[in-house]
């Protein structure tokens, strides 16, 4: 399981021109889900997401998580995050899981976040979104959680 964390100060997302999902100072997760990913990695990256200090305190230093800020979080589904490029110019989408194995797992990672304490608001899985974010910073993480298990 893979997830770009973004640190934003405004983020929606849009499904046919409607928005789904919307949050001001918190946290943007793309969630890319591995054929095979199980719950465990889901609650690691929850976990990880709700409590990775990469908000500034009072001094301005990154000590501060989204829990203690009083953020929120929108997730947004990416298979394209396993898309590989070392052979020619597509990407493949191999490793990524398939829907019907990706679809409860990324329900499980909102719930999971949610059991932190979190808002979450999320995109919808497998519709064509618009993901609009303010990137606050900018502050861009990348977590995986292939290198843990």
């Amino acid at each position: 399981m893979r997830a770009v964390v973004q640190r934003v100060s405004r983020a929606s997302v849009r499904v046919d021109s409607r928005t789904v999902g919307e949050i001001g100072k918190g946290l943007v997760v793309l969630l890319g889900i591995r054929s095979g990913d199980t719950r465990e990695a889901a609650d690691y990256l929850a976990e990880k997401v709700a409590v990775l200090r990469i908000f500034p305190d009072a001094e301005g230093k990154t000590n501060l998580s989204v829990l203690d800020v009083g953020g929120a979080v929108l997730a947004v589904s990416q298979f394209t995050l396993f898309g590989d490029t070392r052979k020619g110019r597509r990407p493949s989408y191999i490793d990524a899981a398939p829907a019907a194995e990706a679809e409860p797992l990324y329900e499980y990672f909102l719930s999971a976040l949610r059991r932190h304490g979190l808002r979450v608001e999320s995109g919808v899985f497998r519709a064509m979104m618009e993901v609009e974010l303010v990137n606050d910073g900018p502050v861009t993480i990348l977590l995986d959680s292939e290198r843990v298990f």
